[in-house]
């Protein structure tokens, strides 16, 4: 349930109003979410950008509201420092984990900013100092964290809002004080964009990213003041929008083809490194937190390098990768021809398959997607024919669910029966979207069935299998989803499988790696292959978080 705004005394500065703050964002965000998106330009025109700050906004209020209600041992109403360190942190790391798209990216390093400042001790700041140093703090942290920082934007509008509440601080202003002047100094400048940026000024709008920011800090001025802003970000006659164009106005951009957000667990010098190879890829390269947890975003044509860069810098996950010409058609309200939804059992396939064009839905151990996962998957495709692929036997009922409720909605939905992720990635290199729907359902259904496949899992328990009896920790091959070979070690039954799985025959070997299993594995099970089946290809994919210790398909 959504926290109930609370009116403020002027110079209160604590955890009730970090809470009520985040409340009022994610209220005036959610009122101007269609107006930002629709004059979204730059740096990419796919209209989203309204869309993005709004779920940056909502993930930081969740992660909020969860932190206040079960505060750790100490914290309390009666600890006002401890109580407003807990909530601007939680409220920064709410918005890093679940940051979306550029403008929501920077939006969470803002907030990181603020939670610097505000989260330590006071040390004799009343509550209007404070702010203001809050308040240029995140300036700093936004501009570090872009790659290549650009006036007009969002970044502009965050300086010029510290610099105005900077002068409110040192003039001995309230919080509120503070607050307002931050916010009127962002009206202003926001107002200045379409003469700072070229696209803007084509375009006749100002920046969507700032028009978002300026939202925010209305919202904080009303939770330090009581008071309402006069004017809503986008619609308020204060803020010029001469012609918002509709999406499909907005003038097709050149550059990469894809955007790719991660979360990264590494280290901050490795980091300094992943900025460097990210920068060589792509553009609008913005990496934002800290102490072991980053937030990473960058436009590139290569998906699988940008997600590559983060496997070498440390651990990547919730794997984003989302093609521009499709969100531009999306955003036009146009539906895509034919579109491709899997399932998948590991973050890393749901890399690779993303950047094969699939949406994906991922599967997490004992957490199987249920029908209306899958059916928001296939809306968010937005295609009038989807080819779904469940991935498991498992999945067949709930993707047969979910089909027919999409069907209901008018899109033209076929299953094709997949039992293993490396069925699909075979259906997926035999996909045609261009050729007719039902060839390509009968090509990829053939590419599914024809590729045995094969995992390891290592048993939790003694049981009774096709095998024989298997103890607690023995590692087990399965075959087509039998028990075949039961071993004490991967190598050995890994072998074992692929011997049995290649006497039948075949031309190409898949094999997808656990997120624990090392690369020399795959390399001794390559050199396995072509000692004893020389016309037999190998490839090698890492499946990532939340995928089994090895996947075999051999095709």
């Amino acid at each position: 349930m959504q926290h109930e705004p609370q009116p403020q005394r002027p110079d209160e500065l604590d955890a009730e109003a970090v809470r009520t703050w985040s409340s009022l964002a994610v209220a005036a965000l959610g009122r101007a979410r269609e107006d930002i998106d629709a004059i979204n330009v730059y740096p990419v025109a796919d209209a989203d950008t309204g869309t993005n700050l709004y779920l940056t906004a909502e993930s930081a209020d969740r992660a909020l509201a969860e932190a206040l209600a079960a505060p750790p041992a100490g914290v309390s109403e009666t600890t006002p420092d401890a109580s407003l360190s807990l909530a601007v942190r939680a409220y920064a790391h709410g918005a890093l984990i679940g940051a979306r798209g550029n403008s929501g990216t920077i939006l969470a390093q803002l907030l990181r900013g603020v939670a610097e400042v505000l989260g330590d001790e006071p040390g004799g700041r009343g509550p209007g100092r404070l702010l203001a140093e809050a308040l240029t703090r995140a300036a700093q942290e936004a501009y570090r964290a872009v790659a290549h920082p650009v006036e007009g934007t969002m970044l502009t509008v965050a300086a010029a809002a510290a610099t105005a509440g900077e002068a409110a601080g040192a003039a001995a202003g309230s919080a509120a004080d503070v607050a307002l002047a931050a916010y009127d100094g962002a009206r202003a400048a926001l107002a200045d964009t379409p003469g700072q940026l070229a696209e803007l000024g084509r375009a006749g709008v100002v920046d969507a990213g700032g028009c978002g920011l300026v939202a925010v800090l209305g919202a904080l001025w009303q939770a330090l003041s009581g008071r309402e802003p006069a004017a809503e970000a986008v619609r308020g006659r204060a803020v010029p929008v001469p012609h918002p164009p509709r999406p499909c106005e907005a003038e097709e951009q050149g550059g990469p083809a894809y955007e790719v957000i991660y979360l990264l667990e590494a280290a901050e010098p490795d980091v300094a490194g992943l900025r460097e190879r990210l920068d060589g890829l792509g553009d609008s390269l913005v990496v934002v937190g800290g102490d072991g947890l980053w937030n990473v975003h960058v436009h590139v044509d290569d998906p699988g390098a940008a997600v590559e860069a983060g496997v070498v810098a440390g651990r990547p996950y919730r794997i984003r990768i989302t093609h521009f010409g499709d969100e531009r058609r999306r955003a036009r309200g146009e539906r895509v021809q034919r579109a491709v939804v899997a399932v998948v059992p590991g973050e890393g396939l749901a890399g690779l398959c993303g950047e094969a064009g699939a949406t994906t839905v991922l599967a997490r151990p004992g957490e199987a997607p249920d029908a209306a996962a899958l059916l928001d998957a296939i809306r968010r495709a937005h295609a009038r024919e989807v080819v779904l692929l469940p991935g498991g036997a498992d999945q067949r009922v709930v993707a047969a669910a979910a089909a027919e409720q999409a069907r209901a909605d008018g899109v033209r939905v076929a299953v094709i029966p997949t039992r293993s992720a490396v069925q699909g990635l075979a259906a997926l290199a035999v996909h045609d979207p261009d050729g007719s729907f039902d060839e390509d359902v009968v090509a990829m259904t053939a590419a599914a069935g024809a590729t045995r496949y094969g995992e390891l899992a290592v048993a939790e328990r003694q049981s009774f299998t096709s095998a024989g009896i298997c103890q607690a920790g023995d590692v087990l091959g399965l075959i087509d989803g039998d028990v075949a070979v039961i071993g004490s070690a991967l190598d050995e039954t890994a072998r074992a499988v692929l011997e049995r799985m290649l006497g039948s025959g075949g031309e190409l070997v898949t094999l997808v790696l656990g997120p624990e299993v090392p690369d020399a594995l795959a390399e001794r099970l390559e050199a396995y292959v072509q000692h004893g089946h020389l016309a037999v290809d190998t490839v090698t994919y890492r499946g990532g978080r939340y995928s089994a210790p090895l996947l075999i398909g051999v095709e």
